[in-house]
């Protein structure tokens, strides 16, 4: 049956889309040269970089997934809020000033570009593996982001899977398209203006507005008593101790993860860094534990002890945020809702596919085949890979649809970032609190983070015995520990250069601006 407030979604979906065109047509003034096109001329303004990374960091992940999974785990789901909290505060306060001094004196545009100075490479070995790395892992990651897409508009619109992907896809692929790095940071900043009141006031409206009389500990008590146990929903000790280190660990992924550093280059100063470390965090805090808190509402309200959870909130919760707002709120914010969903996954979809971009543009391009030429030849070239990079995403996210209709958004999600943390954040860590590090640790680092995302989600889940416990755990937490350790054995092995251990001296000694 038709849903009759139909065309009240639609309007206000053109609405919002029109908006996006806007921010995309203003932005497209500013490009004048490459440095613009992928980190906007780092003449970026806190405010749009505070919420433009949180908003890329988070993606329809915390919509769609965290809501799901707060409905499934019950309160042992806030252990992704302290994970997460931890590490965009760590991120912030001891890493961004530093990556933004030594990327600044770099002349450094792209994370390839920073390692590959950083070490004074004589190669461009490192350069090849960092983007080749970005670029897979990125195609994975906007696939599942297209394919949450599908899923929001199926759910939340009725709308065909596949047309809703190809909807979204369209959309942010045209605005990126005309205004590059700019137009995401500052869509990202009225996207991650509309997630942070509507996944706020959500959880606000729907609890004055429950029979709450019993309280939610003993509700969902009533339901299964599992749900209320904070250190796991398991009589298994070590299958609880796996379950929080996996949902705890998830915030590794913003100690270095290149669609989050990116805006660090591109931030004004490191002054505007301090002052958009608050806003990155409580930004966090409230979304995240909103999110989960839907979730837990949303099971209270919708099922009853001895129900399968899946049959009625959708597989692993994901129809969670569809049912709750068309439960509890007006037709008009309904339809803002699913704005707020579609602004979840576009501003992480244009982050990465810029950042793909300029993988292929910047570090294969021009800096290996072509250093001859200038940036602003590359305007071109920067736009066609942006293309090639979103229609490769978009034909594999229909493949996942029909080859797996049972997958898990909130762990298809998390592979792609684990892969991008995993190869990344140890070689960014290490590179900034390790003068030993060196270029031969930094391969080893990512070949072996790599690789290590791979065993663990295709090898080590499909152990007999054991198998479940790295289910529990995931893959982001065990290959970040194997890419440290890598790279720090090869870094004793092959110390790093000493003009490269000099450069950074130099570097570090530079007063403060």
């Amino acid at each position: 049956m038709q849903d009759p407030n139909l065309t009240i979604k639609i309007a206000v979906l053109i609405v919002y889309v029109g908006i996006l065109f806007l921010i995309g047509i203003f932005a497209s003034k500013r490009i004048k040269s490459m440095s613009d096109y992928y980190v906007g001329g780092k003449n970026m303004g806190f405010w749009a970089v505070a919420f433009s990374a949180r908003a890329t960091g988070e993606s329809g992940w915390l919509l769609i997934g965290l809501t799901g999974m707060g409905a499934m785990a019950g309160y042992s789901g806030y252990w992704v809020v302290v994970g997460e909290l931890l590490g965009v505060f760590v991120s912030w306060q001891f890493m961004a000033k530093r990556f933004k001094k030594r990327s600044d004196s770099y002349g450094a545009i792209t994370i390839p570009d920073y390692l590959h100075s950083h070490f004074k490479s004589t190669t461009q070995t490192l350069r090849i593996l960092a983007a080749s790395v970005l670029v897979i892992f990125i195609v994975i990651y906007v696939a599942s982001q297209i394919d949450v897409t599908g899923v929001a508009f199926r759910s939340m619109l009725g709308i065909d899977y596949k047309i809703g992907a190809l909807i979204g896809f369209l959309i942010v692929l045209a605005y990126i398209f005309i205004g590059g790095f700019v137009a995401a940071v500052w869509s990202d900043l009225f996207q991650g203006l509309l997630m942070f009141f509507g996944l706020v006031l959500l959880p606000i409206v729907v609890w004055f507005s429950m029979d709450h009389g019993t309280g939610v500990t003993n509700s969902l008590n009533t339901i299964d008593p599992t749900l209320t146990q904070i250190m796991g929903r398991s009589e298994d000790g070590w299958m609880n101790l796996f379950t929080i280190l996996g949902f705890s660990m998830i915030g590794l992924g913003f100690l270095g993860s290149p669609q989050v550093y990116v805006r660090f280059m591109s931030i004004k100063n490191k002054k505007e860094i301090d002052k958009g470390k608050w806003i990155a965090v409580i930004f966090t805090l409230l979304t995240d534990a909103a999110a989960v808190t839907i979730g837990i509402l949303a099971r209270i309200y919708f099922t009853k002890e001895g129900q399968d959870p899946e049959a009625i909130l959708g597989n692993n919760g994901e129809d969670v945020l569809s049912m709750i707002t068309e439960s509890f709120l007006p037709t008009i914010l309904v339809a803002i809702f699913i704005a707020i969903v579609l602004s979840a996954i576009m501003s992480t979809i244009d982050s990465l596919l810029i950042l793909a971009s300029s993988a292929i543009t910047r570090d294969f391009y021009q800096k290996i085949f072509r250093p001859d030429i200038k940036d602003e030849n590359l305007t071109k070239i920067s736009r066609t890979s942006t293309i090639i990079m979103a229609f490769t995403a978009l034909i594999i996210a229909i493949i996942m649809n029909y080859l797996s209709p049972d997958r898990q958004i909130f762990w298809v999600i998390i592979f792609g970032w684990s892969g991008i943390a995993a190869t990344f954040c140890p070689v960014i860590i290490l590179s900034l609190f390790w003068k030993g590090y060196s270029e031969k640790g930094a391969i080893a680092s990512m070949v072996s983070g790599f690789i290590a995302v791979i065993l663990f989600n295709f090898v080590f889940k499909e152990l007999e015995n054991i198998g479940e416990y790295f289910v529990a755990l995931d893959v982001l937490a065990p290959s970040f520990l194997v890419s440290m350790i890598i790279g720090i054995i090869v870094s004793k092995i092959f110390p790093p250069r000493a003009e490269a251990i000099k450069m950074i001296d130099e570097i570090d000694s530079k007063p403060e601006k």
